[in-house]
């Protein structure tokens, strides 16, 4: 949900945005903090949020302890059930700002990128600027007058790589009916935990994580179908390269998929968990992977069709440094283990 707070003077273009997001999550009491005030357990319990956000909720009765409506200083029990029913609104940014894109190709109807690691895709909570959304509208206002800013696909903030971003009408109908037809050829480099045997296909569906809110994960009931091809491109000894291909596009898609099939991602903390030493590991690998900052994750290739013309379009997108320094090393450390136990 979103209101508009203000318009950009000179072309009319949405700039501001209250973003309005409901809420609903629940919680329940362990028994370390049993004993705990209710505003204390709550930001605990849901460390997304500030304790006096979370107070300010409580007060209204939008932070409920089992189902009652209690005051911030109420001690809880173990067991008792956290129930969390709330609007959340805040500012955020829709004005262009001047961010430097690597644009791999453009025209009227779309614009190709590669997106550094680092940036976040849209205004949201948390991040209320300094996006790919403003940097698009400051590299052409034409965007602000598109659905979302012309983003009709995204990458996680640690990912990088291949996005379109549509410049036109034309542009966004055609990607949004290319992406619901599954046309739409995605490629990702994964380097993953784990030194997998073959290839296959993940068929799992993906949702909100039942108490980690911000997590999402294999969901039976009320999950998204999702479907994740992979093979592999170079095994490792403790790790391998793996060329991913998407069907579908859910949030944290291949990072949810590999980490349920139990070969996470390096360097993602959300569903990898803390770096992974594999046994008799030099202080060279050690420090690369205990220094790889982000999810091993880029997007790099894509294909689709011109919006005007129907043209195959194929864009491909060289690794970033911090990977290919790490399948370097890796590499290397390869071939001084083969050296010394030779097969």
């Amino acid at each position: 949900m979103r209101r508009a707070l203000f318009n950009h003077s000179a072309g009319g273009a949405e700039t501001g945005i209250l973003m309005t997001e409901r809420i609903r999550q629940q919680a329940e009491v362990p028994d370390g903090l049993a004993g705990e005030r209710l505003d204390q357990a709550a930001a605990q319990l849901f460390p997304d949020y500030s304790r006096s956000r979370l107070q300010d909720w409580i007060r209204k009765g939008e932070l409920r302890c089992d189902g009652r409506a209690v005051k911030p200083r109420e001690k809880v029990n173990q067991g008792a059930l956290l129930e969390l029913d709330a609007l959340c609104e805040e500012a955020v940014n829709w004005a262009p700002q001047p961010i430097s894109l690597d644009i791999l190709y453009e025209d009227e109807h779309l614009l190709v990128l590669n997106k550094p690691a680092g940036l976040v895709v849209h205004p949201a909570a948390g991040h209320a600027d300094g996006t790919l959304v403003n940097a698009l509208i400051h590299h052409d206002p034409a965007f602000a007058q598109l659905p979302r800013g012309g983003i009709v696909h995204r990458l996680d903030r640690e990912t990088s790589g291949v996005m379109v971003a549509a410049k036109s009408l034309l542009g966004h109908h055609s990607l949004v009916d290319q992406l619901h037809a599954r046309s739409v050829k995605r490629q990702y480099c994964a380097v993953c935990i784990g030194a997998l045997t073959g290839g296959g296909t993940v068929e799992a569906p993906i949702g909100r994580h039942p108490r980690q809110r911000k997590k999402m994960a294999v969901v039976e009931q009320g999950g998204k179908p999702a479907v994740t091809h992979y093979r592999i491109a170079r095994r490792f000894a403790h790790h391998t390269r793996l060329a991913v291909n998407l069907e579908t596009g859910r949030t944290h898609q291949i990072r949810v998929h590999m980490a349920w099939r139990h070969y996470p991602l390096v360097g993602d903390p959300v569903y990898g968990g803390r770096p992974r030493i594999p046994p008799g590991a030099s202080p060279r690998l050690i420090e690369a992977l205990r220094g790889f900052a982000r999810q091993a994750l880029h997007a790099e290739s894509l294909g689709l069709l011109h919006p005007a013309t129907g043209e195959p379009m194929q864009f491909d997108c060289p690794l970033p440094a911090d990977i290919a320094a790490l399948l370097q090393v890796l590499e290397e450390e390869d071939a001084i283990d083969t050296a010394v136990h030779p097969a």
